[in-house]
């Protein structure tokens, strides 16, 4: 293909592409990869969850001047704004935690086929991007099996490791830079095929062999994310739906009347007995199923139940206790006095000490019935964590519980932020859910004390019989695993207050 024609444009769509026997590919981003061309919704996430919700706002007001300057003054210019407003005075460590912990997820949704297919197929994988590095490598490298982001550096100031909110030289990679920046990572061998959706992507794609143009389509085929290199097990971040513009406004407009709904919900219940609360909620807008046969309460000297569930938030025990028209009790990790305080049932913390967590839990089984969360914090997507065993050293008496919740604005957990608003996020909701599904009490032949079984065996029974119902996948991940993912620590209270001060 001769140069004139490619700088008039000329490159065949990427349907055209054969996708096989190519040595290395230097692709665009978004519009190319991705299906969406528009990186906004990416720097409000940042903005939000690295920074606050005022700097999301600050940055939806400034969408017009960025508009106006992207197409009217400079492409460049403009991305230089989005960089300014979402990062400047945010530590670097906040930022690269936001792209690891939230961005991913969003971005795994939006990966095109067409696009995919090529960059998948080639052995060398290169991302040439007017995006900062910091925001979109974890994802390149880990979910699209990318080698190599070749993007805008943002800089940073030395002393505080705060970012200023300006980029480094040469600036923002658009046009010509991306062309310098494939000579440098390439060097006389260009790149065998070169992938971008943009008129300032012609630059790259020249140097590259062969070049092929991706063109925006609402019809656009998209990758399935469990087809991409490693599986959305974890997330944080407390929006459900991608920011862009039309919902970054309904989600602000949204916010004050969500908030005054939220404490209505949870002050206004928080007197009432729990079997008037099931009916409150419904009348509140919170829809509650519940399915299978209640267990009644324990005779008097007997044992209570131990209710065992999967977590989703840290309202699962509360519903329970909704569910049964009665008050039970709970043992929880790292939370707050003051959350324990307002709980409306019993909540009682545990210390990590195996021992002295045995002794608890059985004293509480012996005044009454006890939910508990072997998983040991929540996981948002359809999965299970490794159940702790100690449960099934304690009690025979053991009802498994499957719960499952839906927000669709809002989400009621945080790995990063602060958990004392975990439940009134959730409660913001226009119109959240929560399921629970009681199942049959596990028979004498499944249990430690009875029936001879390992505590092991009787934790990963129960985590498959709870599987089964919600139809989510078994793991053997950790409270550990998704800490140190998402946060760069191991989920323990001082560890987690250590990584805030850094």
């Amino acid at each position: 293909m001769s140069r004139a024609k490619e700088k008039q444009g000329r490159f065949p769509p990427i349907g055209e592409c054969r996708g096989a026997g190519y040595g290395s590919v230097a692709a665009d981003l978004d519009g190319t990869l991705l299906a969406s061309s528009s990186a906004f919704p990416y720097y409000m996430l940042v903005a939000i969850e690295a920074g606050s919700l005022l700097r999301g706002l600050a940055l939806l007001l400034s969408l017009p001047l960025v508009i106006l300057t992207y197409f009217f003054v400079s492409e460049a210019l403009g991305i230089q704004i989005l960089i300014f407003i979402s990062f400047s005075g945010l530590k670097v460590r906040d930022i690269e935690l936001a792209s690891r912990a939230v961005l991913p997820r969003f971005y795994a949704a939006d990966v095109r086929s067409d696009s995919y297919e090529v960059f998948d197929k080639c052995k060398r994988k290169v991302v040439v991007t007017a995006n900062p590095t910091v925001m979109v490598e974890t994802f390149v490298r880990d979910y699209l099996g990318g080698d190599k982001v070749l993007g805008t550096e943002i800089e940073v100031d030395p002393r505080t490791k705060k970012a200023t909110g300006f980029v480094k030289k040469p600036g923002v990679l658009v046009g010509d830079l991306k062309r310098l920046a494939i000579l440098k990572e390439f060097g006389d061998e260009a790149p065998d095929v070169g992938i971008g959706d943009r008129e300032t992507d012609h630059d790259f794609m020249a140097l590259c062999k062969e070049g092929y143009m991706v063109h925006r389509s609402k019809s656009a085929a998209l990758v399935p994310p469990e087809r991409l290199k490693s599986r959305i097990i974890f997330h944080d971040g407390r929006l459900v739906q991608r920011p862009d513009p039309l919902n970054a406004i309904i989600t602000y407009l949204w916010l004050p009347l969500g908030f005054i709904l939220s404490i209505i919900r949870v002050y206004f219940n928080l007197p009432l007995p729990e079997r008037i609360v099931r009916y409150t909620y419904e009348m509140l807008g919170i829809k509650l199923v519940i399915r299978g046969k209640l267990p009644p309460r324990p005779s008097p000297g007997t044992p209570g139940n131990l209710y065992v569930c999967n977590h989703r938030t840290a309202l699962d025990p509360i519903i329970i206790s909704i569910a049964l028209g009665r008050k039970v009790s709970c043992v929880t990790y790292s939370v707050s006095k003051l959350s324990r305080f307002l709980s409306p049932i019993p909540a009682v913390a545990l210390t990590r000490d195996r021992a002295a967590d045995a002794a608890m839990i059985s004293t509480l089984l012996q005044k009454g019935d006890l939910v508990v969360c072997p998983e040991g914090t929540t996981c948002r997507e359809p999965f299970l964590l490794r159940f702790s065993a100690l449960f099934a050293e304690l009690s025979d008496r053991i009802v498994p519980v499957a719960v499952n919740c839906k927000q669709n604005m809002f989400n009621g957990t945080t790995v990063r932020g602060v958990k004392f608003w975990d439940a009134y996020f959730f409660f913001m909701n226009p119109r959240p859910m929560y399921e629970a599904t009681f199942l049959d009490r596990l028979p004498e032949e499944m249990t430690c004390k009875a029936g001879g079984k390992s505590a092991i065996e009787v934790a990963n029974y129960v985590q498959k019989v709870l599987g089964d119902v919600l139809g989510f996948e078994c793991t053997g991940l950790t409270r550990k695993d998704k800490y140190m993912l998402l946060g760069g620590n191991d989920g323990k209270v001082e560890s987690i207050s250590n990584a805030k001060k850094v």
